[in-house]
């Protein structure tokens, strides 16, 4: 589902944090950036919007009071210094309150409240059992991809989100790291950490508490390790 957002802020260093975390997540697209109330008030007269991250002390109209006058608001996001109007802030039924300065996986954590993902891969197309074992359809960068097992390198969780490491880039998913788990078993594939699933056959060298594959390190955890280095006899 593509998510579409806009951004009612009268600092612009608040936009370029938002839009620079957004940028990872290939389902959302922004379509409006707002410095003041009454430049969105404007704009929602006319568009529709999935998803809007609201400063709250902004010039001519604050925020909620902002919020109080639409009759159909889209989901809300309240990015704020000021952590005194979180209960208001509950009552007008935001989805999230996201406290100035915040981190990428905070940023995640709130668009994960307001649209939680749901993991629903499309049935593949008839195949023999052979064919089924070499590929599988995922949901990233706006449309489902047939993914080659043989081309995956490893796999890394990313909030709710998974990324997939591949020759020829990466590809973040809306399918969690579980998932993957699932459909991806040993021997071929092994769980080296809790955010971490690696293709065996990849591996080039361990050394310590680390995997080498190519150019890519990827740490084993603790509770993994006996099980990592049972592949190496």
């Amino acid at each position: 589902m593509m998510i579409r957002y806009m951004i009612v802020d009268d600092e612009p260093l608040a936009h370029k944090l938002i839009q620079g975390f957004a940028k990872e997540l290939p389902h959302l697209e922004l379509v409006q950036q707002c410095y003041n109330a009454l430049e969105a008030m404007a704009y929602l007269q006319s568009h529709q919007v999935d998803l809007m991250f609201l400063d709250l002390q902004m010039p001519k109209l604050k925020g909620f009071d902002f919020l109080r006058t639409l009759t159909h608001p889209p989901r809300v996001i309240v990015t704020t210094a000021h952590k005194e109007f979180a209960l208001e802030g509950y009552e007008l039924q935001v989805a999230d309150y996201l406290l100035k300065p915040y981190s990428f996986q905070r940023f995640l954590k709130a668009i994960d409240n307001a649209f939680p993902p749901q993991v629903a891969p499309p049935a593949p197309a008839p195949s023999t059992p052979e064919t089924s074992q070499r590929h599988l359809f995922v949901k990233g960068d706006k449309q489902y991809h047939r993914l080659r097992l043989d081309d995956i390198l490893y796999i890394e969780a990313y909030g709710s989100y998974t990324k997939v490491f591949l020759p020829t880039g990466r590809l973040i998913t809306h399918a969690s790291i579980s998932y993957f788990c699932d459909k991806l078993n040993e021997p071929a594939f092994l769980r080296v950490h809790k955010s971490f699933l690696v293709a065996v056959d990849k591996i080039d060298r361990i050394s310590g508490n680390r995997l080498f594959l190519g150019d890519y390190e990827v740490p084993i955890g603790q509770t993994y390790r006996q099980k990592v280095m049972g592949i190496v006899g």
